[in-house]
């Protein structure tokens, strides 16, 4: 898929991105190669390929799950400037 500097532009504007217009070129051809890219990885017969989480195929490792730190919620409910019932209150700054 070939791109033009007017669908980089577009995309810009809809990712509210700032180019320059000497490199709105530079980036067609960039982006026509990944999408030309992606268009042959889709080709690709991958009905024998067995689906992996990573491809190192490796177990996570996990930490204990224990208490580490101390239940200290009445301390910092006390030197909050507001609370109410249990619950910290805060400005709204939605409207």
């Amino acid at each position: 898929m070939s791109l033009t500097a007017n669908d980089v532009n577009k995309i810009a504007h809809l990712a509210r991105l700032g180019i320059d217009a000497q490199d709105t070129e530079s980036y067609a051809k960039d982006l026509s190669g990944m999408l030309d890219l992606m268009t042959q990885m889709s080709e690709l017969n991958t009905d024998t390929v067995e689906p992996m989480a990573h491809p190192m195929d490796q177990a996570q490792r996990l930490r204990p799950d224990t208490v580490t730190e101390l239940n200290n919620r009445d301390k910092f409910m006390s030197i909050a400037p507001q609370t109410e019932a249990g619950l910290f209150l805060v400005p709204k700054v939605i409207e």
